[in-house]
Protein backbone atom coordinates (compact mmCIF):
# COMPACT_ATOMS: atom_id res chain seq x y z
CA UNK A 1 0.00 0.00 0.00
CA UNK A 2 1.29 2.97 -0.71
CA UNK A 3 1.37 6.47 1.46
CA UNK A 4 0.68 9.90 1.00
CA UNK A 5 1.71 12.58 3.22
CA UNK A 6 -1.19 15.08 4.29
CA UNK A 7 -1.26 18.31 6.18
CA UNK A 8 -3.87 19.22 8.34
CA UNK A 9 -4.99 22.17 10.35
CA UNK A 10 -6.04 21.51 13.50
CA UNK A 11 -7.04 23.93 16.85
CA UNK A 12 -4.32 23.61 19.70
CA UNK A 13 -6.77 21.88 21.67
CA UNK A 14 -8.16 19.06 19.40
CA UNK A 15 -4.64 18.48 18.49
CA UNK A 16 -3.54 18.01 22.13
CA UNK A 17 -6.32 15.86 22.88
CA UNK A 18 -5.77 13.70 19.93
CA UNK A 19 -2.35 13.43 20.96
CA UNK A 20 -3.82 12.30 24.56
CA UNK A 21 -5.93 9.99 23.09
CA UNK A 22 -2.88 8.41 21.04
CA UNK A 23 -0.56 8.40 23.93
CA UNK A 24 -3.36 6.28 26.12
CA UNK A 25 -3.67 3.57 23.38
CA UNK A 26 -0.07 3.72 22.79
CA UNK A 27 0.08 4.28 19.23
CA UNK A 28 1.13 7.31 16.89
CA UNK A 29 -0.83 10.21 16.57
CA UNK A 30 -0.55 9.52 12.97
CA UNK A 31 -1.86 5.74 13.16
CA UNK A 32 -4.53 7.27 15.31
CA UNK A 33 -5.69 9.52 13.08
CA UNK A 34 -5.37 6.96 10.16
CA UNK A 35 -7.92 4.51 12.55
CA UNK A 36 -10.24 7.35 12.75
CA UNK A 37 -10.96 7.82 9.70
CA UNK A 38 -10.80 4.33 8.48
CA UNK A 39 -13.86 4.38 11.53
CA UNK A 40 -15.80 7.14 9.70
CA UNK A 41 -15.66 5.47 6.42
CA UNK A 42 -16.79 2.07 7.45
CA UNK A 43 -19.39 4.15 9.27
CA UNK A 44 -20.34 5.82 6.51
CA UNK A 45 -20.49 2.71 4.02
CA UNK A 46 -22.63 0.78 6.57
CA UNK A 47 -25.04 3.74 6.44
CA UNK A 48 -25.35 4.10 2.79
CA UNK A 49 -25.67 0.06 2.23
CA UNK A 50 -28.34 0.08 5.59
CA UNK A 51 -30.16 3.20 3.38
CA UNK A 52 -30.37 0.96 -0.03
CA UNK A 53 -31.23 -1.82 1.76
CA UNK A 54 -34.10 0.11 3.55
CA UNK A 55 -35.13 2.09 0.09
CA UNK A 56 -35.54 -1.57 -1.86
CA UNK A 57 -37.82 -2.62 1.40
CA UNK A 58 -40.22 0.63 0.83
CA UNK A 59 -40.23 -0.18 -3.04
CA UNK A 60 -40.82 -3.67 -2.99
CA UNK A 61 -42.95 -4.55 -0.01
CA UNK A 62 -42.45 -7.14 3.03
CA UNK A 63 -43.99 -10.67 2.14
CA UNK A 64 -46.61 -10.63 5.27
CA UNK A 65 -47.97 -14.12 3.86
CA UNK A 66 -50.92 -12.60 2.66
CA UNK A 67 -50.93 -12.84 -0.86
CA UNK A 68 -51.95 -8.77 -0.70
CA UNK A 69 -55.68 -10.65 0.45
CA UNK A 70 -56.59 -10.28 4.30
CA UNK A 71 -58.56 -13.35 5.70
CA UNK A 72 -60.77 -11.06 7.33
CA UNK A 73 -62.82 -8.35 6.65
CA UNK A 74 -62.39 -5.02 8.05
CA UNK A 75 -65.31 -4.50 10.03
CA UNK A 76 -63.99 -7.82 11.71
CA UNK A 77 -60.53 -6.49 12.40
CA UNK A 78 -62.17 -3.12 14.15
CA UNK A 79 -65.35 -5.45 15.46
CA UNK A 80 -65.20 -4.46 19.65
CA UNK A 81 -66.26 -6.61 22.09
Amino acid sequence: MTKQNLTISLSKSLLKRAKQLAVSKDISLSEFIREAMKKKIREDMGYKKAKKRQLRHLKTGLNLGTNGRLQISREELHARR
